[in-house]
């Protein structure tokens, strides 16, 4: 048994909080498969906003905020969290409700082998989330976002070689120049947003808009996370806290949940807590921002 508590399979999440309103307005995730709901303790859906599209973040960290042992996300929510698979069952199911899954390049590079969909970190509900997508009128596979200003990313990554799983690239005029030199399927879409050298929030929730996206999981890193939450752009967070203190020193520098800028007293985002769940020693805890 893991340090989280997760057996050989999977087991059903135990639910210790539920916030009475948390099911309230208009959500995409009915009808949900009735196995989805027993695994998950209960049914599972997220809000549609009408006036943009709505943007979860998704992480796992330790009990001291880090999310990356290594500092550079190549040791990440693995390792954090003790291998859940209970941990990467709520990713599925938040993948599972996507129309745009949004990464940011390093966070592509860090993961060398990784593919942002629902099948690929819940093989053995892969089918069940499939057919939960259909059921709701969603594409196969959500789209992949990633965000990249210098354009530097390997066609060969398995989250870009995919021939069923959509890709659009975020980047800068120079990083799209870059990137039409590489050899990309079809399935992949280069889009240069705004003027300058970085991706800014504003032409990243244009491109969004352009997608028709009404629900986005930003699954990292750090920084990309910090730019959107500066925006006032997160509407929920789920947080994955593993039982563990690594802590940090100035010769093993690790990225925390929040990386690149600091809020002062009167300026620093406040939740509202949602729900807790629990998977052995893992808490699963769910924020409301919106």
């Amino acid at each position: 048994m893991s340090p989280t508590g997760s057996g050989p399979g999977l087991q059903p999440l135990e639910t210790l909080y539920l916030a009475a309103d948390l099911e309230a307005g208009s959500r995409r995730g009915a009808p949900m498969p009735p196995e989805l709901v027993a695994l998950h303790g209960g049914p599972f859906s997220l809000p549609l906003r009408p006036d943009r599209p709505t943007i979860v973040a998704n992480f796992v960290a330790t009990l001291d905020g880090v999310v990356a042992l290594d500092g550079k996300g190549v040791t990440g929510g693995g390792e954090i969290s003790g291998f859940s698979k209970e941990d990467r069952f709520q990713m599925g199911l938040l993948r599972a409700l996507a129309d745009v899954v949004l990464v940011a390049a390093g966070t592509v590079r860090a993961a060398p082998t990784h593919e942002w969909t629902p099948r690929r970190v819940a093989r053995p509900q892969a089918p069940l989330l499939e057919a939960w997508r259909a059921g709701l009128g969603l594409a196969p596979q959500p789209t992949t976002v990633i965000v990249t200003g210098s354009g530097r990313l390997d066609p060969a990554h398995p989250g870009l070689s995919a021939p069923d799983v959509p890709v659009v690239v975020a980047t800068s005029p120079s990083g799209a120049d870059r990137l039409a030199r590489r050899p990309f399927g079809e399935w992949v879409r280069i889009e240069a947003v705004g003027l300058g050298e970085a991706v800014d929030s504003g032409d990243l929730l244009a491109l969004l808009r352009q997608l028709e996206a009404r629900i986005v999981v930003c699954e990292g890193g750090p920084h990309l996370f910090a730019q959107l939450l500066a925006a006032g752009l997160v509407d929920e967070l789920f947080l994955s806290l593993a039982p563990q203190l690594v802590g940090r020193a100035p010769e093993h520098p690790r990225l925390a949940l929040v990386e690149g800028l600091t809020f002062g007293p009167e300026q620093a985002p406040w939740g509202t807590l949602g729900s807790v769940q629990r998977a052995g020693e893992l808490l699963l805890l769910r924020f409301r921002f919106a």
